[in-house]
């Protein structure tokens, strides 16, 4: 039995799981308030905060910090880089430290693993980090050569649900081709083919369908005269695509369960902006079997929207045609950190350094 400790960095919260294998025995949601967050300059000066209150949980709920096999932190903005579990090199803390990609509260994730992990003995690791990028050439060409199509998304939660259906089917992840559709804040669609996720509508970086905070995929121009109309500010169209966009901007709220009852209500824009999220959706899992030529195994839905069956249903009655459908509802994050450690642990697969 291999016992892990995960650790999941968010930008409020720092969630805690202990596991033996794959049996979670104990989790937790660590909350941070405003005024602790705003002590801290940056989000590196917050490590040894949210380290003492890892600990503190620990001690609190009598258990030894030695007793760890492993430290599993949730992987940051890194270099783009393939699927895997990676160990927590000096090179990568460096560029989590750095932020090469950016400053996110996940880039705790590896830093707090390593340092816990050297004060016990014990392995440190992080697993499908949201900079995963295993786009085929062709996908990155965007139409304009100064921007690039790029992949920063789901893939920790698309990866494990890929997984998690060629286990249950007898098979092998880099055998299956799938199509996996991730519907939280953020909504993308994968290509997993033969264990790589080769193309993707990310969730980011305005491409696909939109979501609950997110605009994704506009019209270009429209888009351009909005920003050079001299009504918003830079900041302001930021917001508008990544944070106050998508149901936020149509329905003033960000949770697709108020979307649905609005609907049973009879509120007739949300029965709208709920089909043209399911449309657009439907849309991109079209495209994405393109990609495949055809060739899909399964099309899994996933993510907290997930658990919306008028949602889920929709969707496979208008793309049930290109494969079966299989919903996974929620995204267990915790378990497929651990399972990532847990493959190498048990020499599944051999553990990848980052340069």
């Amino acid at each position: 039995m291999i016992k892990s400790l995960i650790i999941n960095p968010g930008s409020t919260s720092t969630k805690v799981g202990i596991f033996e294998d794959e049996t979670l025995t104990k989790e937790e949601t660590l909350r941070h308030s405003t005024e602790e967050i705003n002590q801290y300059a940056t989000i590196i000066d917050q490590k040894d905060f949210r380290k003492n209150i890892i600990l503190d949980f620990l001690k609190k709920e009598n258990i030894d910090i030695k007793s760890f096999d492993v430290i599993v932190g949730r992987g940051g903005l890194l270099k783009p880089i393939p699927g895997g579990t990676y160990e927590c090199t000096d090179a990568l803390l460096d560029d989590l430290k750095k932020g090469v990609q950016g400053q996110h509260a996940s880039n705790l994730g590896g830093i707090l693993a390593r340092e816990i992990g050297d004060e016990i003995g014990a392995k440190s690791y992080i697993v499908d980090p949201v900079v995963v990028d295993e786009m085929e050439p062709v996908a990155r060409i965007s139409g304009i050569p100064e921007i690039e199509r790029v992949s920063i998304d789901h893939p920790l939660n698309q990866k494990a649900v890929a997984r998690r259906f060629a286990k249950e089917n007898g098979k092998k992840y880099e055998d299956i081709n799938v199509i996996v559709v991730h519907m939280g804040g953020g909504t993308s669609v994968g290509v997993h083919k033969k264990g790589k996720m080769v193309d993707v509508f990310a969730a980011l970086n305005g491409d696909g369908a939109f979501s609950p905070e997110r605009t994704n995929g506009v019209p270009a121009l429209a888009l351009v005269d909005m920003c050079f109309s001299g009504k918003y500010t830079y900041e302001e169209m930021k917001k508008k695509i990544v944070g106050g966009g998508g149901l936020n901007a149509y329905l003033g709220t960000n949770d697709m369960r108020e979307v649905n009852q609005m609907c049973d209500d009879g509120n007739e824009k949300a029965q709208l902006v709920r089909s043209a999220f399911i449309y657009q959706v439907c849309k991109n899992i079209g495209a994405c079997a393109t990609v495949l030529k055809g060739q899909v195994d399964q099309i899994i839905l996933t993510g907290g929207i997930a658990y919306g069956k008028v949602i889920t249903d929709a969707i496979t009655e208008s793309v049930g045609f290109i494969a079966p459908v299989t919903v996974y509802p929620g995204e267990d994050e915790l378990l497929a950190l651990a399972q990532g450690a847990l493959r190498v642990m048990n020499g599944e697969e051999q553990a990848k350094i980052y340069a």
